[in-house]
């Protein structure tokens, strides 16, 4: 059996895909049962985040178990394959053991070094361990992972190579001031009463902030973090609960708005939160944001898509977007980019701005010629034949910023999917901090020198927890062979008893010592060196050689080996360290 994992994160997806994605409790325990169930996998663990959803298992075939795997993942994300197949990330054996340490230790987070992470895979961890789905692989490699990533904590300043994603965020909103001087005197409405929200309410606590007021679906729990934090003696914070329905009435009395539920829906609409805004400053909450260097109504480019058979329907480009740029292609089926491929290729482009009967707007630095945008559209014919359409990334072109207000009301929205609607960005009077801006902001970050040295934690962990897996797998041959042998030295004494029943006890005792000590000298030196090699790459053959060499019983290996997984489970199933 080998170690899998098929996933998708915040490095590897968009957050849209993320949040579609996104699996609850019920999808979670659903897809551990059904991917033991499958049959390539003997055991999975599900690690989801607000930025990660991965599934590791235990698999006898890995194109099979990929197959398997990312299949069951777009079944429970209710994302289809196709659509996922493209942001999805394959690890398998070291590269996975090396990826989940990585992760422990916070060098794959979206902040790097963060250790809110420690206690999600700690979760993880526990529900397969419940639903029974992690056998000794899955429980070495997690337990070992945890280790890890407290080592690196511990070893490492590998904490001040980024914060936690709350505090990261509440920086964000302090936008660059100190977040102490920001948050003093505020108040703050949080909405969830689990981990993140708890560790939000404690940071916002911390920092200053006058009041929270915590709302939950589950008024107990909301009530249980209020007490927590009024009664906490590290503040002096004024706390108090409330319920879902009264949110709305919160909104307009706080200052700061921070969600973290497990919501499948929005939680805060565009509509709600001008209502709040306006409830707060009299004034109706207008929208504001940017205004393009070519303005909305501004007619399209001479020529492009008129009247010389462009087959592009400009009236479907977004204003503000270069025709020939990603977002004109958007969403097109290969056919039609092949008309237009045939059409850049056979017509006269104007880079100049003349205004030919093929003018069309150029997508960089205005130098490229015909034949390229020919093999631009190629290209992305070749990407829509493979996918089906192009994927949409529009990037506009350079804007100019309208002054915004300042800011009355802050949202830190830290859900995945997203509690606050996105269009809350565009209302002004309001500042808001998504896990996606989140994660453009982190993306230039600087890297602390700490974070080299974790990384060689990693590689040595790696190279230490294979080394024990590939020695561990030997393990059940050398126990077999031992007691092959004691059952051989059991055999001969009962026979020279039969022999000799003259001897007295003293002497037999003496002749069973000899005979244990012969067996043993002679089986030390072969059983501790095998153990060695099979350590090392490669080794995993010096099993099979054992088993030929003495012809030993492939049953009794394996019922060694099961009494072992047997002990590990009633062992290891009882909590995560």
């Amino acid at each position: 059996m080998s170690l899998l994992v098929v996933g998708l994160s915040h490095r590897s997806a968009p957050v849209s895909v993320l949040e579609r994605a996104a699996l609850g409790a019920d999808a979670q325990t659903k897809l551990l049962q059904d991917t033991v169930a499958a049959e390539p996998a003997t055991e999975s663990a599900v690690l989801a985040t607000c930025n990660r959803i991965e599934l590791y298992a235990d698999v006898d075939k890995f194109h099979a178990g990929v197959a398997e795997l990312s299949t069951l993942l777009a079944q429970h994300s209710g994302v289809g394959l196709e659509e996922l197949t493209p942001y999805l990330y394959v690890h398998y054996e070291d590269r996975a053991v090396h990826h989940l340490f990585s992760v422990a230790c916070g060098l794959d987070s979206m902040v790097v070094g963060e250790g809110q992470i420690l206690g999600q895979i700690k979760d993880s961890l526990a529900r397969a361990q419940e639903l029974h789905t992690a056998g000794r692989l899955l429980n070495d490699l997690f337990q070992q992972a945890l280790r890890v990533g407290k080592r690196a904590h511990s070893e490492t300043g590998i904490d001040r190579a980024g914060q936690s994603l709350v505090t990261f965020g509440l920086e964000q909103l302090a936008a660059g001031g100190a977040v102490q001087d920001w948050a003093r005197g505020r108040k703050a409405l949080v909405i969830g009463a689990g981990s993140m929200s708890s560790l939000a309410a404690t940071t916002l606590a911390r920092a200053g902030i006058a009041e929270v007021v915590v709302a939950n679906r589950t008024f107990d729990r909301a009530e249980r973090l209020a007490q927590i934090l009024g009664e906490g003696g590290e503040t002096d914070v004024a706390a108090r609960a409330v319920p879902m329905d009264a949110v709305p009435a919160e909104l307009t009395r706080a200052d700061v708005v921070v969600s973290c539920t497990g919501a499948t829906g929005l939680v805060l609409t565009a509509d709600a939160v001008a209502r709040a805004v306006e409830g707060r400053t009299g004034q109706p909450a207008a929208e504001t944001g940017t205004t393009a260097a070519r303005p909305a109504t501004a007619p399209a480019p001479t020529g492009v898509g008129t009247d010389d058979n462009c087959p592009l329907d400009l009236t479907a480009v977004p204003s503000g977007f270069s025709v020939m740029g990603e977002a004109a292609v958007a969403g097109i089926d290969a056919a039609t980019l092949e008309q237009h491929g045939a059409w850049v290729d056979n017509g006269t482009v104007d880079r100049r701005g003349g205004g030919t009967s093929h003018a069309v707007e150029a997508v960089g630095d205005g130098r490229r010629g015909p034949e390229a945008d020919a093999e631009l559209i190629a290209a992305l014919t070749a990407l829509a034949a493979t996918v089906g359409r192009i994927p949409e990334r529009r990037k506009p072109e350079p804007v100019a910023e309208i002054p915004r207000p300042a800011p009355v009301l802050f949202f830190l929205d830290l859900a995945m999917p997203r509690d606050i609607d996105a269009a809350v960005h565009r209302l002004a009077g309001v500042r808001l901090v998504d896990i996606e801006s989140l994660a453009e902001a982190s993306a230039d970050a600087p890297m602390a020198a700490d974070v080299d040295l974790v990384r060689r934690i990693v590689s040595d962990e790696v190279a230490a927890f294979g080394a024990a897996q590939r020695a561990a797998h030997i393990t059940p041959t050398v126990v077999a062979l031992r007691t092959m042998a004691a059952d051989v030295v059991a055999s001969e004494i009962a026979r020279l008893d039969g022999r000799l029943p003259d001897l007295d006890e003293r002497q037999r005792g003496e002749i069973r010592q000899a005979v244990h000590r012969v067996v043993d000298k002679l089986l030390h030196a072969p059983t501790v060196r095998v153990k060695q090699l099979a350590a090392e790459p490669g080794g995993a053959g010096y099993a099979d050689a054992l088993r030929t060499l003495f012809d030993l019983d492939q049953e009794t290996v394996a019922a060694v080996s099961r009494a072992g997984d047997s002990t590990e489970k009633n062992g290891k199933n009882r909590g995560p360290a």
